[in-house]
């Protein structure tokens, strides 16, 4: 067996596509020590600057006084806390729905959420760019999966066109590209979903606490919450926590409940991790120019790099790549930009398809003008 995966090792070698762990030695924040090197992070999706935040590990640590550390049990068995309750009450007000429900993790929430609504004789349509997690969740689903291209309406309808035979017909798609930092053309897709009798799901992982007016994300930012029937988001990007969450009505929770099986059949999150996440939850509330700051920093970053002549793609969010095409170069871009002091990983397949390998930088609210400047100045030198 090790023989053949040494083969495998070397193949991935050969094609620049083979990647390590690397170790993290501080806590998380605009600057870290990675493997004993103190360096400016532009790579984590800590987007408004609370992974570190003191509040959040107060709110842990006294949860814990109160409730130990682990759940000891899925939900339906002994492990649902108040704390996982009063999580949820927070995430539906401010989502403006009925019901919220709290998974471990956004992968699993996508391969919950998915087979919990279709199943063999329905039809699922995904953005050819989804997150793996969507995928994945269409496969456990045994759905059939229509694979649209990148955010293009028009072939999605043709597709939605064909299928009048599907008993139950989801349209699927991330809100914000991780990969690409676009945004998915929400209002064509909601209009779509009404036309045809389908049920819309996005994935806000990357635009929660991001975008609209208290952070609720891009289906907020656009006045499309009636047009979305499950509105699936992570707590571990811009809010620095651990977890998911699904929102929708009060029917979608409770066949969730009973049919989700990454509900049924995991663990609960530490009650612990929800306190925190609350924590985070009021911050966000109380302390709006941390999105503002972002997208300033975004934009900024952005802007410059264009200037300095880098192909930043379709970006328009915190998440902002460059284009460099060849894995292996994109590798050596990386480690120059650490060697000057700039942590930004080089993204290559199978996570972005062959040919478009990248440099994928991301801002945070707690990046200050300096750390812009000293970002764009090392992408200009190892340029």
């Amino acid at each position: 067996m090790n023989t053949a995966l040494r083969e495998q090792l070397r193949a991935l070698e050969a094609r620049g596509l083979r990647r390590s762990l690397r170790i993290v030695r501080s806590a998380q924040g605009r600057e870290i020590d990675l493997d004993g090197q103190r360096c400016l992070n532009f790579c984590s999706n800590d987007y408004l600057g609370l992974a570190g935040d003191p509040r959040l590990a107060r709110a842990a640590a006294e949860a814990m006084g109160r409730r130990g550390f682990g759940a000891g049990a899925s939900r339906l068995v002994c492990g649902n806390f108040d704390e996982h309750e009063a999580l949820e009450r927070d995430v539906a007000q401010l989502k403006r729905t009925a019901a919220a429900l709290v998974f471990s993790s956004g992968y699993t929430a996508n391969t919950g959420v998915i087979p919990a609504l279709v199943g063999r004789d329905d039809a699922v349509y995904s953005d050819r760019l989804n997150h793996a997690s969507i995928v994945d969740g269409i496969i456990l689903s045994r759905a059939g999966l229509r694979r649209y291209p990148h955010n293009d309406a028009t072939a999605l309808e043709d597709m939605l066109r064909r299928d009048m035979s599907a008993r139950r017909k989801l349209i699927v798609t991330d809100t914000v590209f991780s990969m690409d930092g676009d945004v998915a053309p929400l209002k064509d897709l909601g209009a779509l979903a009404k036309k045809y009798g389908a049920w819309l799901m996005v994935d806000e992982a990357h635009a929660f606490g991001v975008f609209g007016p208290a952070g609720e994300g891009f289906v907020a930012h656009e006045g499309l919450q009636k047009a979305v029937d499950v509105q699936m988001g992570t707590f571990s990007k811009a809010l620095g926590s651990c977890g998911a969450y699904v929102a929708g009505s009060r029917e979608l929770k409770e066949v969730l409940i009973n049919s989700a099986r990454s509900v049924v059949f995991s663990t609960a999150v530490p009650p612990s991790v929800a306190a925190a996440t609350r924590a985070a939850l009021a911050i966000m509330r109380d302390e709006p120019w941390r999105r503002v700051k972002l997208l300033e920093n975004a934009s900024r970053l952005r802007e410059g790099l264009n200037k300095a002549g880098f192909d930043t793609m379709q970006s328009c969010t915190p998440i902002i790549p460059v284009l460099v095409r060849d894995a292996a170069r994109a590798v050596a871009f990386s480690k120059e930009l650490l060697r000057q002091g700039i942590f930004v990983s080089a993204i290559r397949p199978p996570t972005v398809p062959s040919g478009t390998a990248r440099l994928r930088v991301t801002v945070s609210a707690a990046h200050t003008d300096e750390d812009i400047a000293r970002c764009l100045e090392a992408f200009r030198h190892a340029g």
